[in-house]
């Protein structure tokens, strides 16, 4: 690949980015528009009007765009303002609300930080993990009820648990690897996954039902398709052992949130550590918000806060190598799109 001009001209390539507020500025910090400058100019877009937030920048000289958390869908309309586009270079997790088929029918190359913000979610499950092994939830949402110290019950302890992962992929990966550093035992469930595949991981791959049967903890990586809408069942739930944890920070919609409130109900022993739901939010007085066996965060597991520099960083890296003929190292696949989460 070779180093690429604003349309051919030998002038300095044009990169727009099309976030909304606040994003335009946390993700894309001044780091990050520092290194895109260095080898383009950086214009910002109006993520409503794909217009210039200022200057008078043609568009059809842009052929890096830079896109994210409020990002519009890139239909034809939207191409057609972007004439010598090139490559998509978004700086957030997963593409498929993004990228419609325009994009890969006039061959427009497409970048990920998913990378970055699985990082985000691997370590907040791993904390997740280890909360639940110690019964922490519970024992805090007892002293906070009672008004008084909870007394110590259920606690598992870390050693010698057995962890069971979800899917595979991106982010079910990086758990894998950060469990390895405990003493646990680790099952994988992922079709997609071959046995070599997760025993290098440090996993031992199950089907689904003796991965709930046996798990002290399952925690759910998978990805939102059609196969996999509404995949964790009642069944599965009610097969997991006695004081068990359940933790989804994947998409809501792969379990029914009225039958775990149910299966919850029936097996106060269990526990459910929610970081998605569906919907997302629940409605206001849903049982999961009010089960004393259940801890529900409001989506927070990815890249938020400071944390959302490190996807900017890892975007403006692939612009950077995209200009300067680099191989670019964090490529989205039409064919591997409906696999991600």
């Amino acid at each position: 690949m070779t180093a690429i001009s604003a349309a051919g001209t030998g002038e300095r390539p044009v990169v727009a980015a099309c976030l909304g507020q606040p994003w335009r500025h946390t993700v894309l910090d001044h780091r990050a528009r520092a290194v895109v400058a260095r080898n383009a100019d950086l214009i910002d877009l109006d993520t409503q009007t794909l217009r210039p937030l200022s200057g008078d920048a043609p568009l059809t000289d842009v052929s890096v765009l830079i896109t994210g958390w409020g990002t519009p869908r890139l239909d034809e309309a939207a191409l057609d303002a972007l004439p010598a586009l090139r490559l998509v270079a978004h700086a957030a997790g997963s593409v498929r609300e993004l990228v419609t088929d325009a994009v890969w029918e006039r061959g427009i190359r497409v970048s990920t930080a998913a990378d970055a913000n699985a990082v985000s979610v691997a370590d907040f499950t791993l904390a997740q993990v280890q909360l639940a092994l110690k019964n922490a939830w519970r024992l805090a949402a007892q002293s906070r009820t009672s008004a008084a110290a909870a007394q110590r019950a259920a606690v598992r302890g870390v050693d010698g648990a057995v962890i069971g992962l979800v899917g595979i992929g991106r982010i079910g990966r990086l758990v894998a690897e950060r469990l390895a550093a405990l003493d646990v035992q680790v099952l994988a469930f992922d079709p997609h996954t071959d046995a070599r595949t997760c025993a290098a991981l440090g996993a031992e791959k199950t089907e689904l039902d003796e991965l709930f049967s046996r798990s002290d903890v399952v925690s759910l990586h998978a990805p939102l398709m059609a196969s996999t809408v509404g995949m964790i069942t009642p069944d599965l739930l009610l097969r997991m052992p006695e004081h068990a944890t359940f933790i989804n920070t994947a998409r809501g919609a792969l379990v029914d949130n009225d039958e775990l409130a149910a299966v919850l109900e029936r097996r106060p022993d269990l526990f459910a550590l929610l970081d998605v739901t569906e919907p997302e939010p629940l409605r206001d007085r849903h049982p999961l918000l009010t089960l004393p066996n259940t801890f529900i965060t409001p989506h927070v597991a990815g890249s938020l806060g400071t944390e959302e520099a490190r996807l900017g960083a890892l975007a403006a890296a692939e612009v950077d190598r995209f200009l300067t003929g680099a191989p670019l190292l964090h490529t989205v696949e039409e064919e591997r799109l409906a696999l991600s989460a």
